[in-house]
């Protein structure tokens, strides 16, 4: 196999002497002028894991809550989840060898995959508005094309967004339609068609104050409003017109320090929330009528969302496999009022998502959020049709069902 092209690109994308990072849960982060190299490499790696998989990969150019100075990059398996363990290791080699090492580097993948270089490949590149973003998705794109793989930019989406699109181009539109305004679409609709099950629907029109950590959730909230209109109205703060990203605000801000963030005056009994930089983290809070700062963070999110699924698998006498999943750092009271009171197992995972999702997988209904508000509910259900359960016609079809809310 020939790498020359890919060795030439490489050049424009040097790696500083003596680098070292390490491909983590939430993927590579660190200042963004660090990046570059690392951007060009994991866009030759998406390469490798779509030939390998024979599928779509995601690549996402965002480091989350960190501040705006930083940068980072996470890839998106096939079906929506993270990058499996096994090829972190490639990741974190790739992005640490020297210049003289790249094709070693490279060739020992091809080899220990048994990697077909002549399988074609696909790659979806997705970014967050922090400055740093655009030319950093553009190493990635180098990446690709020194390959001569397909690739597709969508340019700004959030986490949640691009992992979504990566899950439905897989399933040849199963899912869902591969786009942003599909994304807007399925979940509204499934917003919407709960909403209007509730006694007074009608009468009872919510609004919810949102903290867009100014950044690229603050952007797709504004496009998504329109279709959650008129059941819900939505106020947005920290919008990125002013301010700088994650700086006073945000998910991360509100969980450790318990206030409510810069930019949002509360009033007792509004309901509020905060996304993180790339959108794929929530907590909610509120004020009581004595102005005492209350927080919703994932383990209370976990709870409510698996006491109301429990609530109606026994309203309509259906028996499903279902668990929820929490961290040896999950609060010891939603434990104990889960498995004593509403009678759902509770299991612990090492801290991180891909510990809690790879659980989650074990069960028909799969619930965890780690208190920062990262989490999700995973459905494992084989062909399931019961007009019954959940609402009129769902169809369940062969595969793992990750609802991209996402919280997380």
């Amino acid at each position: 196999m020939h790498l020359e092209a890919v060795l030439k690109s490489s050049v424009r994308h040097a790696k500083p002497a003596g680098l070292t990072l390490q491909y983590g849960t939430a993927g590579f982060r660190t200042k963004a002028e660090h990046l570059d190299h690392v951007m060009y490499r994991m866009g030759l790696l998406a390469v490798l894991r779509s030939k390998k998989t024979k599928s779509v990969i995601g690549v996402m150019v965002t480091a989350s809550h960190n501040p705006e100075e930083d940068n980072g990059v996470k890839l998106v398996d096939p079906m929506g989840e993270m990058l499996v363990q096994e090829w972190e290791v490639y990741a974190t080699n790739l992005a640490n060898a020297e210049e003289h090492e790249l094709q070693t580097a490279l060739t020992n993948i091809i080899k220990e995959e048994t990697i077909n270089m002549q399988d074609e490949s696909c790659v979806v590149i997705g970014r967050d508005t922090r400055p740093s973003s655009e030319n950093l998705s553009l190493a990635v794109i180098d990446g690709v094309t020194a390959f001569e793989s397909r690739y597709q930019d969508y340019g700004l989406v959030s986490t949640p967004q691009l992992h979504y699109i990566v899950c439905c181009r897989n399933t040849d539109g199963r899912y869902g339609e591969p786009t942003v305004e599909g994304y807007y679409q399925k979940l509204s609709k499934a917003f919407n068609d709960l909403v209007k099950q509730s006694p007074n629907s009608e009468a009872d029109k919510k609004s919810l104050s949102i903290d867009g950590a100014n950044g690229i959730g603050a952007l797709k909230i504004r496009e998504m409003e329109q279709h959650l209109q008129p059941l819900l109205s939505l106020l947005l703060f920290n919008d990125g017109s002013k301010g700088k990203l994650n700086h006073a605000c945000g998910a991360d801000y509100v969980k450790v320090l318990q206030k409510a963030p810069e930019g949002i005056d509360m009033k007792p009994g509004e309901r509020c929330c905060s996304f993180d930089g790339d959108a794929d983290r929530i907590v909610y809070y509120y004020k009581d009528n004595e102005h005492r700062f209350h927080l919703l963070d994932g383990d209370k999110i976990a709870t409510l969302i698996s006491t109301f699924i429990k609530e109606l698998l026994v309203k309509v006498d259906l028996t499903l496999n279902m668990g929820v999943v929490q961290t040896a750092y999950a609060n010891g009271s939603s434990t104990r009022y889960l498995e004593e009171i509403m009678k759902v197992p509770v299991y612990c995972a090492k801290t991180g998502v891909k510990h809690l999702h790879h659980k989650a997988q074990e069960f028909d209904i799969g619930v965890y959020f780690e208190a920062n508000g990262h989490g999700t509910v995973n459905f494992m259900i084989l062909h399931f049709v019961n007009e019954r359960a959940f609402c009129p016609k769902m169809y369940w079809i062969k595969m793992s069902f990750v609802v991209y809310v996402r919280f997380g």
